[in-house]
């Protein structure tokens, strides 16, 4: 198997971060895949944004988990709180992905899902835990969505699309067992 086969083998969504933040040289290489992610017409809709502000995370964090407590459904929040109550899950840096409100084709969204791949397979292919984030956005919805943006160094216009968590994981887990049977060969 090559190289970059056993990299998408090997990658797992990672839910326990250690403090250590990676080095600007990972973070910087992490970056550059990101933006060689392939995009419809190479528009490119998306920005990225390395944030190693913890206390930014933290805040995040914490108002994406007032709005999901205040949500009718509360099923998401409560799996959450049962698997620790950390909605960012401790990673010591967030990639945030803001981009440009979505036209009426949605493009942009398969562009970001593209984007979220190149980056996690690029935090794993250099040792780091990772995990895509679209609960992100929720810290983007409420009262200080604003602020956030301003503080993120969002461009005027941009939403917070998703994030990807990077850091170093506490305990490496195995990658879910692929489910072979999703797969359909038509001849």
């Amino acid at each position: 198997m090559n190289e970059t086969l056993q990299t998408i083998a090997k990658r797992y969504s990672c839910r326990n971060f250690t403090d250590k933040v990676p080095g600007n040289e990972q973070l910087a290489a992490i970056a550059k895949a990101a933006i060689q992610s392939p995009s419809a017409m190479n528009r490119q809709p998306w920005r990225i944004v390395v944030l190693k502000n913890r206390q930014l995370i933290q805040e995040m964090e914490d108002e994406a988990l007032q709005i999901l407590a205040s949500m009718p459904d509360r099923s998401d929040y409560d799996r959450i709180m049962s698997r620790g109550g950390k909605l960012f899950y401790n990673a010591p840096c967030m990639i945030m992905l803001p981009m440009p409100a979505a036209g009426s084709n949605g493009f942009e969204f398969i562009d970001l899902g593209i984007v979220c791949e190149n980056i996690a397979l690029a935090a794993t292919s250099l040792g780091l835990g990772n995990v895509i984030c679209a609960f992100s956005r929720l810290a983007f919805s409420g009262s200080k969505a604003e602020e956030f943006k301003q503080r993120s160094g969002f461009p005027d216009g941009f939403e917070c699309g998703a994030a990807v968590l990077v850091g170093y994981a506490v305990s490496p887990v195995d990658p879910h067992e692929p489910d072979e049977t999703k797969i359909i060969i038509i001849e």
